[in-house]
């Protein structure tokens, strides 16, 4: 199956995006987990309203999605999104994150919005 190559102004906005560590971080957790807003302010120690900022940019150009789960919303990334295989060549460089959430699990503080 060939590729469509992306856009140069759609990639160096995708690039804009994940330029951000924070960012980036939370798509290479997504990668091959849901995760929760609360995981993400324990993993990144910062405030709940930052963290819903950063989903927000994700979510509003489709790299992110949310599913609500009672009064919970959980985020996946969006492996639908017309910029996933471009996003998808970038986290393959990129080294695992899933250790974070397993300090989480280990500190009991995994899903703790549940």
């Amino acid at each position: 199956m060939l590729q469509t190559a992306i856009e140069m102004d759609k990639a160096a906005m995708v690039l804009k995006l994940l330029g951000d560590k924070t960012r980036l971080t939370m798509v290479k957790l997504l990668e091959k987990n849901e995760c929760c807003v609360c995981e993400f302010v324990e993993i990144f120690q910062v405030s709940q309203p930052s963290i819903s900022q950063h989903l927000r940019k994700l979510r509003d150009v489709g790299l992110v999605k949310e599913e609500r789960k009672g009064q919970w919303i959980f985020y996946s990334l969006n492996k639908q999104n017309e910029h996933f295989p471009f996003v998808e060549q970038l986290l393959l460089q990129l080294p695992d994150q899933d250790f974070k959430l397993k300090e989480l699990e280990e500190k009991g503080t995994r899903i703790t919005c549940c």
